[in-house]
């Protein structure tokens, strides 16, 4: 009996405090817990990154406000993602599963509207996810049509720019290879993690370094057809928002990371912070460079309008009297594009593989699966399919695809709101902290993350030009319309009906 107890002793004490924890909420240790702690703040470092945020949405700073938008926006954008961050990072060290934040609104919510709240968060969120690593991805394809646009003589000098065919083609290739490589074990995630990470602390400041009437140069285009500074200003944080996205992958990651109970809230905070400094280092250079606004916006410039590139184009024609080698430098974001739609597609297939696992997707059984490298691989094919459809509409018109692209944001926004909103009402009295919290503080920082949700979700669904016309209307409430009468409708016509929240695998005797 008493060589049994030390034996037991002796297990429990081999366990990870991850894993234990895991144990306690229901679940079995089925994915590789390999990942060290700073590999998961790396990854999820690299998953919002700057040069992914920036580059593609630098062109809505400038048509929305110019440098007055971006330098006295940003910080504004920082303080309030920062509120989201801490109160994600709290509840994150008490429910450290891949699940996330679905998983936190049903324990967050109670027995009764656990499992309405867990369903509605969780598919905001997938849909975020999926769609987000769309959004990556493409922009990743459009920045290597300029790249080549640039390297073969530009839009004025004969250059060569792909059609949307060959860009739709790109695309597909870029989510193939990223298929191909998150089905490998999640080990060489560690190394890739801090490979993206070193990549763009780099290319930040390399192109800080190489890229001065800032706080009072407004751009108002007069395209856009409104003439209200204020509405002007709020629209031109919407890059900055879009920036600071996609935190929540430390939390469905930490199933596969070493004490992810302890540590995970700080991935959170640790990718936001450094987003914070990093993005402060790399848009203040741009924004005092950006002095014609106009002709960096302009349609018919040697990079069709794409304006970091035609800031290097111009740069690289001022000085060395060949703007082809600016290509050089459209090498660094195209890096920090890839290695961000990689790991978004680690993130999703992981967040798939949660909500496969407790039987709220079609076919869920499949999704859930893992292959011999203990890595969802049905969950990554599922994802790279889902992300290469959405973008089929650009076939179609710009603008369409635009519509799959902004429900990203509205809906990740959406999904870190709703736990935190169930943490200082329902669960207000009665949250279990985990190692990490914010003590006192913690109502506090959680409503005003929540009034910023709000906020930002209103913002995304303004009109951004008048008059508002086929060409110019903001389709952004139009998809988060059809993701929540999508979400709803299969609740009420089905889900509720045999939907009860995390389903538990582990029973009390193995526990």
């Amino acid at each position: 009996m008493e060589a049994r107890s030390i034996l037991a002793t002796m297990d429990e004490e081999k366990i990870d405090s991850g894993q234990r924890r895991l144990q306690e909420l229901g679940y079995k240790q089925e994915l590789k817990r390999s990942m060290s702690p700073l590999a998961n703040v790396a990854m999820c470092f690299s998953v919002v990154s700057i040069l992914t945020g920036v580059t593609p949405t630098y062109n809505t700073g400038l048509r929305y406000g110019g440098p007055v938008s971006i330098v006295y926006g940003w910080p504004i954008v920082c303080f309030f993602t920062m509120c989201i961050a801490l109160s994600m990072a709290e509840i994150c060290s008490a429910y450290p599963t891949s699940g996330g934040l679905y998983f936190w609104s049903y324990k967050l919510a109670g027995r009764k509207w656990g499992p309405f709240m867990a369903w509605m968060t969780g598919w905001f969120n997938i849909a975020g996810l999926w769609s987000g690593t769309a959004s990556v991805c493409f922009s990743l394809a459009l920045l290597l049509q300029v790249t080549i646009l640039v390297s073969t003589g530009g839009g004025n000098g004969g250059g060569y720019y792909a059609s949307k065919y060959v860009v739709v083609c790109i695309y597909g290739a870029i989510l193939l290879l990223h298929g191909l490589i998150n089905m490998l074990n999640i080990r060489w995630f560690s190394w890739l993690g801090n490979i993206a990470a070193l990549w763009n602390i780099l290319g930040n400041i390399s192109l800080a370094l190489v890229s001065s009437s800032v706080f009072s140069n407004f751009n108002q285009d007069s395209s856009t057809g409104i003439h209200s500074k204020p509405y002007t200003f709020l629209l031109g944080l919407l890059m900055s928002q879009y920036t600071l996205l996609a935190y929540d992958s430390a939390a469905h990651m930490s199933e596969e990371t070493k004490t992810a109970d302890k540590t995970g809230g700080y991935g959170i905070i640790g990718a936001v912070l450094g987003s914070v400094l990093l993005g402060t280092i790399y848009l203040l250079p741009l924004v005092f460079t950006s002095i014609d606004v106009p002709h960096l916006l302009d349609a018919s410039n040697d990079t069709k309008g794409y304006a970091i590139a035609q800031l290097l184009y111009n740069g690289f024609e001022s000085h060395f009297h060949d703007a082809r080698w600016s290509f050089l430098l459209l090498i660094i974001p195209c890096g920090g594009l890839y290695f961000c739609g990689l790991l978004s597609v680690t993130t999703t297939s992981r967040m798939t593989y949660a909500f496969s696992r407790d039987g709220a997707l079609p076919l869920s059984r499949f999704w859930h699966k893992l292959n011999g490298k203990e890595v969802p691989g049905n969950a990554v094919f599922l994802c790279v399919v889902v992300a290469f459809c959405l973008a089929l509409p650009y076939l179609a018109s710009a603008v369409a695809f635009q519509a799959t692209v902004s429900i990203s944001t509205i809906s990740l926004d959406i999904a870190y709101g709703l736990p935190i909103l169930l943490r200082v009402t329902f669960a207000r009295r009665n949250f279990v902290r985990g190692p990490f919290h914010l003590g006192r503080f913690s109502l506090i920082i959680g409503w005003l993350a929540v009034g910023w949700v709000m906020v930002s979700t209103v913002l995304f669904c303004l009109p951004v030009a008048y008059p508002v016309t086929i060409e110019t209307l903001n389709y952004a409430p139009v998809a988060l319309g059809g993701v929540s009468m999508f979400t709803l409708g299969y609740w009420f016509l089905s889900g509720r009906h045999w939907f009860q929240g995390p389903v538990p695998n582990i029973g009390s005797a193995e526990a």
